[in-house]
């Protein structure tokens, strides 16, 4: 067994696999750039290395400076975690020729399978059932055309050395090929220094399926089941799960057997991924396979009870795996929620600063939280945004459902934007629930995007019920530190105003253990009243309101706004203002304060780099034409025009850093 690993990575995974690594008595060896001096992972390691400026490109990816790294601090082999130099040939290599062991596959694997066209090559031979497409690289975009026009529209086109959801792009017809060849040429050549793409036949409704497989170096290969990842944004995975609620034990065989056939065919050892296309009658066919751990390996290791670093840490030491196809597990339901650094609210754009309060669920047998972030940690632009992987389990789906929508209310982040009113929203849709599932879900049910969950009169009930209770608890504070008043034998009339709506409320009882009253007395014998009682131990500054409300366990998120509270609850955000009845009447007559009009400009929507311009002053332009070319966290952002006019002024240069909002062009 190895006694020194170091871990070429940073953020959530590699503190991931520092865990396991101390707990098999491992010491570790953490590597850093100047931008993560003070990141939780390298608090987390025995001992850490500089290894260069920010920019991945002069830090992390420097696989030189990683095995200087080896060498300095004695380690004597090395984790990759996902990303980075994780599925790099020449970095695998170059560990070998220096005597220090990879925690991963053989470089020959790596090579065959991370050039998407060759691997399909080999899948074909493997009998792995493949989509319709063309094997070979593509010249330009007249030959793209043509190929395209022979498999029949819609078609994919992907970077042959691509993952993460770069470097593709779907065209649905001949008008959008063109334009799709060169973004995806153009993301693949910046992602991964490799322009060359493939075009493949696109499979409509379909659902992302994948199989995790594990093999060591005497010949043994398993599949420990299959994982659902069709909850997808600009092709990367957002909500995971396993197992598939759509697939059955004969297909889930047939796709591991598969799965296992393609591994032994490329002399594969570690832990892979083989990711197929389902359609709607469950025929599958091979995607990619991922030569790494995967992002969404937790929920794998949850339904098996295997911790698959560990499996990766044993075999790459020699050892025979220490369990048969047999014997692989599959207990209850695990969920995985990607928490990031985004506003939903603004298309699930990139937000980075401080991390100035971050408040995560309590581990448990049922919730786990994998991070690399803690209260002060910054997300950088120069990195994946990901805050924390959230994974929940149960013994059903429902179960797992239902624990990750309560975790979701109980975690606390402040100081970024992130996406967790957005997977909350998901969490509760009812399609969602259903299982009825496939990769366009979100541009399906979110079509014009994110904007926030209206609550039904439940949750309003709710809400309303939670501020009234925080307004009592409140205002008795108050009263402990100011003039003595009479109490009243009358219940207290307030009204909760929700944003624009105001409900009335009636509340009784002591501070913490309250009667809220939803509406008036009947006047006609019809009694529409709702009775919700909530007790409670929140005090005054805590940023999560726990208690029952209504009989329910409810967790809720506080934070003092103005004259109000934004109280976050299933989902929902919303500004709740606790008003006398005659305060209310009046506030119900203020005007909204509109925002300017900044419809004249083109605004950058996230921090970022400008890559190109394409207009001039003095240019006519129409809607839908090309303005500009964003690039945040590597994925390039076409910005079009959305209506005709005319280009007054040119106010960015491509090569510009962009903040949020900062004016690119103004029109006439």
């Amino acid at each position: 067994m190895f006694e020194k690993i170091l871990v070429a990575n940073r953020g959530e995974i590699a503190c991931r696999v520092m865990k396991t690594a101390k707990r098999l008595g491992i010491a570790t060896v953490a590597v850093y750039s100047e931008a993560d001096r003070d990141a939780l992972h390298v608090a987390m390691a025995d001992e850490a290395v500089a290894i260069g400026p920010a920019p991945s490109a002069e830090s992390y990816l420097v696989a030189d400076r990683i095995i200087t790294a080896c060498k300095e601090t004695g380690a004597d082999a090395v984790h990759p975690g996902y990303g980075f130099l994780s599925e790099n040939t020449g970095f695998a290599e170059a560990l070998a020729a220096a005597g220090i062991a990879f925690i991963g596959p053989p470089p020959a694997a790596i090579a065959a399978m991370g050039d998407k066209i060759e691997s399909k090559r080999i899948a074909m031979k493997a009998g792995v059932n493949t989509i319709p497409g063309h094997v070979g690289v593509i010249p330009d975009d007249a030959e793209a055309l043509k190929i395209a026009e022979d498999i029949g529209f819609p078609v994919m086109i992907k970077a042959s050395a691509g993952g993460g959801g770069k470097g593709m792009r779907i065209a649905r017809a001949a008008s959008e090929l063109a334009e799709g060849f060169r973004l995806a040429t153009s993301e693949a050549r910046s992602s991964f220094a490799d322009d060359r793409v493939f075009i493949e036949k696109f499979i409509e409704d379909p659902r992302h399926i994948e199989i995790q497989v594990l093999a060591d170096a005497h010949g043994n290969v398993v599949y420990l089941n299959e994982r659902e990842c069709s909850i997808q944004r600009r092709h990367q995975k957002v909500i995971e799960e396993a197992p598939s609620p759509f697939i059955d034990e004969a297909t889930r065989r047939a796709m591991g057997d598969q799965a296992v056939a393609l591994a032994k065919n490329v002399g594969y050892c570690s832990a892979g991924t083989v990711e197929f296309i389902v359609d709607t009658n469950r025929n599958f066919y091979f995607l990619e396979m991922n030569t790494r751990l995967q992002v969404e390996h937790p929920i794998t290791e949850l339904i098996t009870s295997l911790d698959l670093v560990e499996q990766m840490i044993r075999v790459a030491a020699g050892e025979k795996l220490s369990f048969g196809q047999d014997e692989v597990t599959l207990s209850g339901w695990a969920m995985e929620s990607r928490v990031y650094a985004e506003d939903p609210l603004r298309g699930f754009l990139p937000s980075i600063g401080r991390l100035v309060r971050y408040i995560a669920p309590e581990e448990s047998e049922t919730v786990r939280v994998d991070t690399g972030v803690g209260e002060g940690s910054e997300i950088s632009m120069y990195y994946d945004p990901m805050i924390a992987k959230l994974v929940s389990y149960g013994a059903t789906r429902d179960e797992a459902i239902d624990e990750m929508r309560r975790a979701l209310d109980g975690y606390y982040v402040r100081g970024v934007n992130h996406n967790m009113q957005f997977l909350s929203a998901v969490m509760q849709h009812p399609r969602f629930v259903a299982g009825n599932l496939t990769t366009g879900f979100i541009d399906e049910e979110f079509p014009d995007g994110f904007k926030g969950v209206t609550p039904g009169s439940t949750e309003t009930g709710t809400l309303a019920a939670i501020a009234a209770a925080v307004a009592q608890i409140v205002r008795e504070r108050e009263r402990s530190i100011g003039p003595d008043e009479p109490a009243s034998v009358e219940p207290a009339h307030w009204v909760v105003q929700l944003g624009a709506d105001y409900v009335d409320t009636f509340i009784e009882g002591e501070p913490g253990d309250v009667e809220v009253t939803i509406g008036h007395p009947p006047a006609d014998g019809a009694d529409d009243r709702m009775i919700i009682p909530v007790l409670t131990g929140w005090r005054l500054g805590e940023p999560l309101f726990r208690g029952q409300v209504g009989g329910a366990q409810v967790t809720a998120q506080i934070d003092l706004e103005g004259s109000g509270w934004q109280i976050g609850h299933g989902g929902v955000a919303v500004t709740a203002r606790v008003l006398r009845p005659a305060i209310a009447r009046l506030a119900a007559t203020m005007p909204v304060k509109e925002a300017p009009d900044m419809s004249k400009y083109l605004l950058s929507p996230m921090p970022g780099l400008l890559v190109s311009v394409a207009v001039t002053g003095g240019q006519r332009v129409k809607a839908g034409e090309e303005l500009a070319v964003v690039e945040a966290m590597k994925m390039e952002n076409v910005l079009r025009a959305e209506q005709d006019g005319e280009v007054k002024a040119v106010h960015a240069s491509p090569g510009d850093s962009l903040t949020v909002d900062q004016k690119i062009v103004e029109f006439a």
